[in-house]
């Protein structure tokens, strides 16, 4: 198993762009319908990843959020990244949750 997220993307997207996409480095997504976040009745594309040749999870996204910006009018929307599991060997305990074994993090506002 990769680096394993999903991204929503702003709308439904064409065959056309789906090619693009997978072109731009996202061939090994898997493509799918969804709902957008904000709107449960506008019908989008969701992309879901398990990318195992990117050396880590931020440089996964960001690949797969630059491969995005090659289609015109297309934004993301929509990220998520599932909890990951904390190190059995972590030198510190710093920053986890005892009882649930992952790791803890911070919401960063775009600014």
């Amino acid at each position: 198993m990769g680096h394993v997220f999903s991204l929503v993307l702003s709308r439904e997207i064409t065959d056309e762009e789906s090619a693009i996409l997978r072109e731009a480095g996202c061939a090994e997504a898997v493509f799918g319908t969804d709902s957008l976040p904000t709107n449960a009745d506008v019908t989008v594309t969701k992309m879901d990843f398990d990318d195992t040749v990117s050396p880590s999870l931020a440089e996964a996204i960001e690949s797969a959020l630059e491969a995005v910006k090659k289609v015109p009018d297309l934004s993301v929307p929509g990220l998520t990244v599932p909890a990951v599991p904390k190190a059995p060997d972590a030198e510190s305990d710093a920053g986890a949750d005892a009882d649930s074994g992952v790791l803890v993090g911070e919401v960063v506002e775009a600014g």
